[in-house]
């Protein structure tokens, strides 16, 4: 059996199964503030709410879900679509590339929010 070294886990379905639930784990946190929005917060029980444990943990696990939701789904798309066939000779040059920067541009937006939130 060939196991991806660049995979976020070992099988498909385990990738396939990470993906379902961080969705789930996003749609949860955007429905949750959704609601806060249309109901009319006020700044001050924004700032009370964003400002309570529970909601800081709720929202590292909500990034969490989005840094490992958008990591396979690139993942995927760059071993499906970024092929020597489709890029000629490059094309081994190129995916490694655009993976290492999707990498640090997942990982710098995941720092960037862990920063925003326990900062």
């Amino acid at each position: 059996m060939v196991t991806q070294v660049t995979s976020f886990s070992r099988n498909g379905l385990s990738d396939w199964l990470i993906q379902r639930v961080s969705s789930l784990i996003m749609l949860a946190y955007f429905l949750f503030i959704g609601f806060q929005i249309a109901t009319g917060i006020d700044y001050t029980s924004w700032r009370a709410l964003h400002d309570s444990t529970a909601m800081k943990v709720f929202s590292l696990l909500a990034i969490g879900a989005y840094v490992s939701h958008a990591w396979i789904g690139l993942w995927t798309v760059f071993t499906d679509y970024l092929t020597e066939y489709m890029l000629g000779s490059i094309g081994n040059v190129v995916r490694p590339v655009l993976q290492i920067a999707v990498v640090l541009t997942l990982v710098v937006y995941a720092i960037w929010v862990i920063q925003v939130i326990w900062g």
